[in-house]
Formats: structure tokens, C-alpha cells, sequence
């Protein structure tokens, strides 16, 4: 099945993080998660974000649960991948400053493998300047940095998704169901 690495950082999106990784895994794919600054062996603090208070300008967060970095990020060849997942949260408002994060996700854009990005995850693309054409969904609070980045923002609800070519992306963790799905189409079958 697909070998997946996904990038995590403290406080993604608990259910943006757990929810791909084990549906993935269920499917029998390989996942490995990676971390700038963390080694494998340790951890990222999740947070658990809640858009249900309608009357609150902003959502709610919270801190959520430990989850595992397998591998070191210094160590990680891209190539060695067949599909990358981005996760929302805030871990992207600083990952989308590294270098080499954005090198890293380039990768798999020139080379035409499966991403799966959700809610503000949409940031790194945008910074990595990969974006530009897509048609995209993401958490609404993100919309501008899609348009500066000259995607074409979709409005999906807090629950939909939008596929534009081997990019599949995800408004919130309400979208996971869905999201995964769509993902799950894109990777290669077991051979």
C-alpha cells in the first residue's frame, strides 16, 4: 500500500492529525509523521478546536492530546513517499516560515503525488506558492491567504472538500469522513 508522511507540529488540529493517521493506517497504508525541531520518538501537544458557539467571533481551543513523530525531519527524503498530508491547527501559522517545510511539500507537487490538506493547513500550500490556479476549500478564516496566493477559493461549508487534480482539500475536521475518502482514491493500490 502507500508509504504516507504526514506534518505535524504542536497544536494541529487533534482530529486533523488522529483521524487521518489511523483511517490510513486501517487501509493498510504506511503512515510516518515528521516534525521540523522534533525527533522521532517524540511528541507534538495537540489542541482541540470547537466552531460549534455561532454567537463567538472566533472558534474556541483547547489543549488536546500527545501524538507520536515517528521520524526526524532532517531525515525524511521526500521521494521516498508516495502522498503527503498537511493538517490545520496552528502549527502551520509557524511551519509555513520554514524553508524547508516549503521545499519539502513542493515535492510532492512537482511530482504529481497525492496531497491531502485541511482547515488551516491551506497556509503552508499558499506559502509554498503551490496553489496558484487550484481550486481549494479551507477553513473560511483562510480564504485571503488563498486568494493572495492566487487560488481560487471554494466554499464548502465547514464540511466539505475540493478535489483539483492530486490535491484534495478539506474545509475542518467535519470534513474528515469525506476528506479521506477522496484521498484514499488518489493512492496507489498495493502492488
Amino acid at each position: 500500500m502507500a508509504k504516507i508522511v504526514m506534518i505535524v507540529g504542536d497544536f494541529n488540529e487533534d482530529l486533523e492529525v488522529r483521524f487521518p493517521q489511523q483511517a490510513l493506517e486501517m487501509l493498510g497504508h504506511e503512515v510516518h509523521t515528521t516534525s521540523p525541531g522534533k525527533t522521532g520518538g517524540s511528541s507534538v501537544v495537540t489542541a482541540v478546536h470547537d466552531l460549534a458557539d455561532t454567537s463567538l467571533q472566533s472558534y474556541t481551543e483547547a489543549r488536546g492530546h500527545d501524538f507520536p513523530v515517528t521520524h526526524d525531519f532532517s531525515a525524511i527524503v521526500p521521494g521516498s513517499y508516495d502522498a503527503l498530508v498537511v493538517p490545520g491547527g496552528r502549527a502551520p501559522e509557524y511551519q509555513r516560515c520554514d524553508a524547508n517545510v516549503l521545499s519539502f511539500v513542493r515535492h510532492f507537487f512537482e511530482q504529481n503525488k497525492p496531497v491531502a490538506c485541511t482547515c488551516h493547513g491551506i497556509q503552508i500550500l499558499a506559502a509554498a506558492g503551490v496553489i496558484k490556479g487550484r481550486c481549494v476549500t479551507a477553513v473560511p478564516f483562510c480564504r485571503p491567504e488563498v486568494e493572495m496566493a492566487g487560488g481560487q477559493w471554494v466554499d464548502r461549508g465547514l464540511d466539505g472538500i475540493e478535489v483539483d487534480q492530486m490535491l484534495v482539500t478539506a474545509s475542518t475536521w467535519m470534513s474528515n469522513p469525506a476528506w479521506m475518502r477522496a484521498f484514499g482514491n488518489l493512492l496507489p493500490e498495493a502492488q
